[in-house]
């Protein structure tokens, strides 16, 4: 499937991506295919592939929505990434999901912008984190042998400053979207202070650099 870039075809799988396909910016989307990619490679890479706890429904899912919070359907009330938990919550629920299963999916979203926590939350939350990281450029040395059909068929667009504003946009929203010291708070005081923000100049020395 990684290699051929072949995604899910399932009822499921298929509604998660209408849905981010039309509520983020392609560049977003494209951000969240791309770290549903790097994170089955990964999961290839460590061997976890026949662990009890690897579900690639439910990575496939938590990847690919793990931004709708900074979407068109994210109401701005709360954390990008807790809307964006419980829109594909919803969405899971309404297809028939197990509890159990959609409150995994929840928490890897929900906890993806959180070092030292998403790791240590099971396999599911870790490899949401590190797929999402890799296309950060963090590890990007596991998947340097698919970067560039990867890349070719999901082309970043900007990615880093596309998506520093969708969080900036939704953070300004209001003050409970952009708590001191969270992803999106921070990320909102960085630009409104100097304009631009750390992840954007850490970007700059990536292996990608966009």
């Amino acid at each position: 499937m990684t290699t051929s870039l072949d995604l899910p075809t399932d009822p499921i799988a298929v509604a998660a991506v209408a849905l981010a396909r039309s509520t983020e910016s392609e560049s977003v989307f494209h951000h969240s295919v791309r770290s549903y990619l790097w994170a089955t490679l990964l999961a290839d890479h460590e061997n976890v592939t026949h662990d009890a706890d690897y579900d690639p429904g439910l990575l496939f899912a938590a990847t690919v929505m793990h931004d709708l919070g900074v979407g068109t359907r994210a109401p701005g009330v709360a954390r990008f990434e807790v809307e964006g938990a419980d829109l594909a919550a919803d969405l899971l629920t309404r297809h028939g999901v197990g509890a159990h299963d959609v409150d995994r999916v929840w928490e890897a979203i929900a906890i993806h912008t959180s070092p030292g926590i998403a790791e240590r939350r099971g396999l599911l939350a870790y490899l949401v984190r590190e797929g999402v990281g890799i296309d950060f450029g963090r590890q990007a040395e596991v998947v340097a042998d698919h970067e560039e059909v990867v890349h070719s068929r999901f082309p970043r667009l900007s990615m880093v400053r596309s998506l520093v504003d969708a969080i900036v946009d939704h953070a300004a929203r209001n003050d409970a979207a952009a708590p001191r010291y969270s992803t999106p708070g921070e990320l909102l005081r960085e630009r409104r202070d100097n304009g631009v923000t750390r992840m954007e100049l850490a970007a700059a020395d990536s292996p990608w650099r966009s």
